[in-house]
């Protein structure tokens, strides 16, 4: 068990609790693993992401679709070329890295390897 838990990476709350290895925060329900020198010290690595060329990606950043992509529900998919605005870095599932909203389909994930940095 850790004895002092650091506030909430998204919101700054002080009020984190601990639930099996995770940290939660009550306020925005945000969960992270926290290492025991992590919670002491603070863990300053953070996690690079790469577009399919090798360009470091950032939150905010615009992405261009380097390949045509199928979606569930649509019957003509994301076309190469599509170009995205202001993407947000998560830990989503099965690689899907990048938060976006992708115009005339909606939110989505994508995955780093099928865009690059405009």
């Amino acid at each position: 068990m850790i004895e002092n838990l650091p506030p909430c990476p998204k919101c700054s709350c002080e009020y984190t609790y601990e639930m099996n290895a995770l940290a939660v925060c009550p306020e925005c329900g945000h969960e992270w693993v926290v290492a025991e020198a992590g919670a002491e010290g603070g863990d300053t690595r953070e996690r690079v992401v790469k577009d399919a060329v090798g360009n470091v990606l950032q939150d905010g950043d615009s992405v261009v679709v380097v390949k045509a992509l199928k979606v569930k529900g649509s019957p003509s998919g994301i076309k190469a070329g599509t170009k995205v605005r202001n993407i947000r870095l998560v830990d989503g599932v099965d690689g899907h890295d990048i938060d976006c909203r992708v115009e005339g389909f909606g939110a989505m994930q994508l995955k780093s390897s099928v865009v690059k940095k405009a």
